[in-house]
Order: structure tokens, then C-alpha cells, then sequence
């Protein structure tokens, strides 16, 4: 939480909840202390994190966008959150925590004016405006 907390605007842990002592149950072995659950702000949207312990993990199967105003923000998250350059593609990454994200510009829609377009998006890891305008 806190270094998601470090990468985005407006951003705060509202509480966090630990695991109780490991001697009130035998199912906390080795967990006393450590987070249970958190609640946080992220630009403003509120999220709850829960230690689902090993057995569940992050996949691709969900990510987090971030729609960002222009390339400087973009270079921002994405300088900040990737830490997985085989995950890297079409404007994906994936963090130090294995949290999936998708980082574009807010109108990539608009960017996306063919066929040119889509391919060039197909070639880039992080994606850059400015070749999106240019292709053609």
C-alpha cells in the first residue's frame, strides 16, 4: 500500500488490520503481526487488499488501468510500476508484486485511427503517443 501510495496523486492508507496472535488460533502460525487486510486511496479511488496467503496469486486475468493525460504521465507509472520487461506489451506491465496494470493515454481511442495505428501499438512495450500519431 505504501508504495503504491508513493507512486500516485492523492493517494493514502486509510487503515490496515493485522493478523491476531498465532496463539488465539493454530491457523495464524507464523502470521501474527502481519497485514490481514488494508484499506487505501489511490488518485482518489478507495481499494481494500487482502493477504490471501500463497495459495492465491496475482495472473493476468485482471489488471488495473490508468488512463494518463499525456506521455510525461505515462512515463511516470510506468518508470514507477514495471518490473517485468517479458510481461511488457501494448502498454501492459506487470509491478514487483506481480499486479498486472495497463498504462495508456486517456484517449487512446481517438489514437486508434487504423490499421497503421494498431500495428505500430502491437510493436511497443510502453506506449508512446507520439509514434501512434506518426504511423501511417
Amino acid at each position: 500500500m505504501e508504495f503504491y501510495c508513493s507512486v500516485f496523486p492523492d493517494s493514502r492508507v486509510l487503515s490496515i488490520e493485522r493478523y491476531p496472535d498465532e496463539s488465539l488460533d493454530e491457523h495464524f502460525k507464523g502470521m501474527s503481526g502481519k497485514v490481514l487486510t488494508g484499506r487505501f486511496v489511490l488518485d482518489g479511488t478507495e481499494f481494500i487488499c487482502l493477504d490471501g496467503g500463497p495459495v492465491f496469486t496475482f495472473n493476468e486475468a485482471i489488471s488495473l488501468t490508468v488512463e494518463c493525460a499525456d506521455q510525461a504521465e505515462i512515463d511516470h507509472y510506468w518508470s514507477n510500476l514495471s518490473a517485468s520487461p517479458e510481461h511488457e506489451q501494448c502498454g501492459w506491465l506487470k509491478d514487483r508484486f506481480g499486479v498486472s496494470w495497463q498504462i495508456v493515454p486517456a484517449n487512446l481511442g481517438e489514437l486508434m485511427t487504423g490499421p497503421a495505428q494498431t500495428h505500430a501499438l502491437m510493436q511497443m512495450k510502453k506506449i508512446v503517443i507520439d509514434d501512434l500519431v506518426n504511423a501511417g
